[in-house]
């Protein structure tokens, strides 16, 4: 079995990390956070899809460890990039990250090694950045070293698609490369899917991601229509959803996050615009989902308006789950955090409920019980499992539900208003 390093022991490279590790490779878990790391060697988790128990195993197997000296990357037979790809403030690609990491990696590369990014990028990045840095040290890629891109498809929180059972897309620089990447992974995962480039994978990756973007944006959009026609959005989604053929179920919600689908349709637009072509139904998803948070704070000032009587200024409002998603721990791009700052802004006084999210140190805030008479209004940002929605509704002075975490409880006593 070979020596597998992973850069960046997040929630990419730790899962990675647990299916190589028990598929009997060696890894070795490369990070600059020396907390992370130290915690990695003792055996416990960080990271929600990973157990500490499955992670001590193999520590004590001694088939993983972590470090902060890339040094250890020599010893490598396959080099995994699992590193962000965020945003600059332009809302353009910042591959800062990555590439720093990949000139660590050339200046320590071996002869025979495989090199593979796994971060989302737009189609050109393999080829145009990281081969260009790795090759000028003098080893050729194909010939000398092997790089290959296969984008990661983690979706926290899930239990029936896992890193090890959900199909793995890969596309080398050269047939050669390919082949070693195809063998590499497919020695840990249950399907591994062969693509003619880097560039094709790297655009598969943004496809997977845009195509949610884009029909959630639809909702979106069709969600603030009802809201003028007088219409429930999710009586609608639910009817049409019964229709088992030609309709994809997708829900409206207080806008995008996570570590994709908010960013990546913004690589492919920049990307384009090199071709001189314009992404324009991409770009008009990417603007609705982006608004989404404003017109939530709209509709929570309408409820506390004609239900409360009351301004947003001034007013006691408990933000009811900050994660991007239900039942997970990540902020990452959460749409509630835009909505915080937006209804701070306002002047109301703004705390937050999360049993996941203990604390949001940029926002002075930690999470506060759960009391919902004691606020003016409650808004439902993202539906944790473990809440009893019958319950808050009973509890709540004003319940502003951007998830229909409350069912059937409509608008028709006025207390609970929904997206």
């Amino acid at each position: 079995m070979s020596t597998v390093a992973i850069i960046g022991a997040g929630y990419v490279g730790v899962p990675l990390a647990e299916v190589f590790g028990q598929a009997g490779h060696s890894i070795l878990l490369v990070d600059n956070v020396a907390e992370r790391v130290e915690q990695l060697n003792r055996g416990e988790s960080y990271i929600d899809d990973v157990t500490s128990e499955s992670l001590r195993e193999l520590v004590d197997a001694g088939r993983l460890r972590a470090t902060t000296d890339y040094d250890e990357l020599r010893g490598a037979d396959a080099i995994l990039i699992a590193l962000p790809t965020p945003l600059s403030a332009q809302r353009e690609p910042d591959l800062t990250i990555v590439l720093d990491a990949t000139r660590d990696v050339a200046t320590r590369l071996q002869q025979g090694q495989l090199v593979v990014l796994e971060s989302t990028t737009y189609p050109g990045t393999t080829r145009e950045r990281l081969l260009p840095l790795l090759e000028a040290g003098g080893l050729r890629a194909g010939e000398d070293f092997h790089l290959a891109f296969s984008p990661e498809r983690v979706d926290p929180g899930r239990e029936d698609w896992t890193t090890k059972t959900t199909p793995k897309v890969v596309g080398g620089l050269t047939p050669e490369c390919t082949k070693r990447a195809l063998e590499l992974y497919g020695s840990a995962v249950d399907e591994v899917v062969e693509v003619s480039s880097p560039e094709a994978a790297e655009l598969t990756k943004l496809l997977e991601n845009i195509f949610r973007s884009v029909n959630i944006a639809l909702v979106n959009e069709l969600a603030q229509l009802c809201d003028r026609m007088g219409l429930d959005i999710w009586e609608v989604v639910d009817a049409a959803a019964t229709k088992p053929f030609g309709f994809m179920r997708f829900e409206p919600g207080p806008g995008l996050g996570g570590h994709c689908l908010p960013v990546d349709p913004f690589y492919l637009s920049w990307k384009a615009r090199q071709f001189d072509f314009y992404t324009e139904f991409i770009e008009l998803a990417g603007k609705v989902n982006q608004n989404m948070p404003y017109f939530c704070r709209s509709l929570i000032s309408q409820a506390l308006n004609h239900g409360a009587r009351r301004s947003v200024s001034g007013s006691k409002v408990l933000v009811l789950g900050v994660s991007y998603k239900a039942d997970v721990p990540d902020t990452r791009e959460s749409p509630a955090l835009k909505l915080i700052e937006l209804l701070r802004t306002a002047g109301a006084d703004v705390a937050y409920h999360d049993p996941h999210v203990s604390e949001l140190r940029q926002y002075g805030l930690s999470s506060q019980p759960l009391a919902p008479g004691e606020y003016d209004c409650v808004a439902i940002v993202t539906a944790h499992s473990s809440i009893d929605y019958g319950q808050l509704v009973q509890d709540a002075k004003l319940v502003v539900d951007f998830r229909n975490a409350t069912g059937t409880n409509g608008r028709v006593d006025g207390k609970v208003w929904k997206l």
